[in-house]
């Protein structure tokens, strides 16, 4: 019998809630009358590299399924694996090693345990001394860690020559062989496995694009230097790298097809860079006589009219822009550096063009105070977008801004279930605290009622 593997995003839920983890940029729980569900993308191109490779392998989603804790459980004895790997963040750490202590105690000292996901505090070798459930951490970017790490184990060989991993040797120390090798050309990835996953469970859909929608990856990585931004910082990096427009267009073809999806939401850290090849993907699009609409994660200041018009006439249907705040100062200081003008100027095309529109603006950023969080709202009544979403600075380890505040004496809270961003605040400013910031959020939601 072959080298088997189960990869798993685990229940993650509290009463009235649910957790987003997997796919999140921001791991929070969700109110249970909510649908938002996102794709886990690293889980599922993991997958499909192991199966490219022969592996035995089974992917689940327990929080897509919306099953118990016991039925994932169930799940993975009766798969009977040799490795399991689960999806863990911040945010659900607590519900994670809870977990990972109930499997352990079922599947005994032999299966090998391994984490993986934006959880920072797992990169370090004392990790494993403190939760010795834990064979092994996966860092970054894991695909192709995965995949050798697999080869090895199944072959019984050291794993100290493999990049991206911290592991318990022989002799119980922690290793740590660096950080993980970005491949390069993103397009030598299999497409997701997505037969293994309840596929029109995953909701995330920008003006209320037609539903059910397929979730896609068009690049990896992010030029710019967000200090609160964990993917760019925890997993895939700063090195941008775009798949060919013909490759993103033959996945987005036929998986729609497949599976009857009837949009496609770009969900990449910045889909929007580089003109020509915006322009090339539309011209193609269109070419191909592709009519599915389509939705985007974009920056506001890197969009101009020509690139705008060609979305439009290829079917763009909504764009996610990441305004922040109307005060330049402050998203200068964590590294967004908006051009605010630009910006507003191209939310304004976008609209004119009939693209629906969702803003996302964040309160907390050192220097906040009441006077720049009103000016925040009064831009997004202003722009009147679709779509907004008010939410509190959330530094999860890791990340520069965390490193920043806590230094600051700005971080206020060590309890990781109240990292969510929207109903608490781990943090301060100078002239606001905590709770200021927390009513900042519930008053903006109010104020901002006449937004369509």
């Amino acid at each position: 019998m072959g080298f088997k593997l189960f990869l798993g995003n685990s229940p993650w839920h509290k009463p009235g809630f649910y957790g987003v983890r997997a796919g999140s940029r921001w791991p929070h729980l969700e109110s249970e009358v909510e649908r938002y569900m996102p794709f886990p993308f690293q889980l599922a191109y993991a997958t499909a590299l192991l199966e490219k490779f022969e592996f035995d392998v089974l992917l689940v989603d327990g929080i897509a399924e919306r099953i118990s804790e016991e039925v994932f459980l169930d799940r993975i004895i009766q798969f009977d694996p040799d490795l399991i790997v689960l999806e863990v963040s911040t945010p659900s750490f607590n519900s994670d090693i809870s977990f990972a202590r109930r499997l352990r105690s079922r599947i005994g000292s032999n299966v090998k345990l391994a984490f993986c996901g934006p959880h920072a505090l797992m990169f370090n070798p004392e990790f494993l001394a403190t939760y010795p459930e834990v064979y092994l951490i996966l860092v970054g970017e894991y695909e192709q860690t995965l995949v050798r790490t697999a080869q090895a184990l199944s072959n019984r060989e050291e794993l100290n020559k493999i990049k991206g991993l911290i592991y318990r040797n022989r002799d119980g120390e922690s290793i740590n062989t660096g950080s993980p090798e970005l491949t390069k050309d993103v397009d030598t990835f299999p497409w997701p496995a997505r037969h293994f996953l309840p596929m029109h469970n995953y909701f995330d859909q920008p003006g209320n694009i037609p539903e059910p929608t397929l979730q896609m990856w068009a690049s990896r990585g992010c030029p710019y230097l967000c200090s609160y931004c964990i993917w760019p910082q925890l997993m895939n990096g700063n090195v941008y790298r775009p798949r060919k427009v013909e490759a993103i267009l033959d996945e987005m073809e036929q998986v729609s097809a497949h599976y009857g999806f009837k949009s496609v939401y770009f969900d990449d850290d910045t889909f929007n860079i580089g003109k020509q090849r915006m322009l090339d993907f539309c011209h193609e699009k269109i070419r191909r006589k592709i009519t599915l609409p389509w939705a985007i994660m974009a920056r506001a200041d890197l969009m101009d009219r020509e690139i705008l018009e060609a979305m439009a006439r290829s079917g763009l249907w909504a764009v996610k822009y990441g305004i922040e705040s109307a005060e330049p100062h402050l998203t200068k200081h964590v590294g967004k550096n908006l051009n605010i003008n630009k910006a507003i100027e191209n939310v304004l095309i976008t609209k004119e063009l009939g693209i629906k529109v969702h803003l996302t603006f964040m309160f907390g950023i050192p220097g906040e105070t009441k006077e720049t969080i009103k000016r925040s709202v009064s831009l997004a009544k202003k722009l009147n977008p679709d779509s907004i979403q008010f939410s509190i600075l959330t530094p999860l380890p890791g990340t520069r801004i965390y490193n920043e505040l806590k230094d600051r004496g700005h971080l206020m809270e060590a309890n990781w279930e109240q990292f969510d961003g929207y109903f608490s605040s781990v943090i301060r400013t100078d002239d606001l605290s905590a709770k200021d910031l927390e009513e900042a959020v519930r008053w903006a939601c109010v104020a901002g009622t006449d937004i369509k």
